[in-house]
């Protein structure tokens, strides 16, 4: 399968950040599949949620294969009393993304406050998607985090 650059590879390009390149089968839409073809446990593919306060900014949350997001340590750790999971709809009109292909690295400079689960701190690297279903990215954990300008909260139970 060729790969074309996705916007996310060129922004990691632009600043000279390193990374690997997953790809498989694109009917293939969650972390723990991901993990399943890639051969690494789910703990380290990590996927993009997109969750909705009552006003303001949506956000993106990148959290583990095998953990739940739970709302209200979300809720808590961005001072809302109340936040919720967008649609698949609202989703994908929000990003401009399939669900499967979400990535806080496809969306830089867009209107999202970014934030990822303490958990990935004990990981050297993360795979997360490249903007496109079948393919992820893997990079080093401070990476991902500078380049996404991500938030660190405790965002699973």
């Amino acid at each position: 399968m060729t790969t074309h650059k996705t916007n996310s590879m060129r922004a990691l390009d632009a600043q000279k950040i390193p990374y690997q390149v997953f790809t498989f089968p694109p009917d293939v839409h969650s972390a723990a599949g991901v993990a399943e073809v890639v051969g690494l446990p789910a703990r380290q593919v990590y996927k993009t949620l997109v969750v909705l306060r009552p006003q303001g900014k949506p956000m993106l949350i990148m959290i583990p294969g095998d953990r739940e997001l739970d709302l209200k340590r979300v809720a808590k750790a961005v001072g809302e009393k109340k936040v919720r999971m967008a649609s698949h709809n609202e989703a994908e009109k929000l990003t401009g993304l399939q669900v499967g292909g979400i990535s806080a690295l496809a969306l830089l400079n867009r209107p999202f406050d970014v934030f990822i689960d303490r958990s990935a701190t004990e990981l050297s690297h993360v795979l997360v998607s490249a903007g496109a279903r079948g393919i992820n990215l893997r990079l080093a954990v401070p990476d991902l985090i500078r380049t996404t300008r991500a938030r660190v909260i405790q965002a699973t139970a």
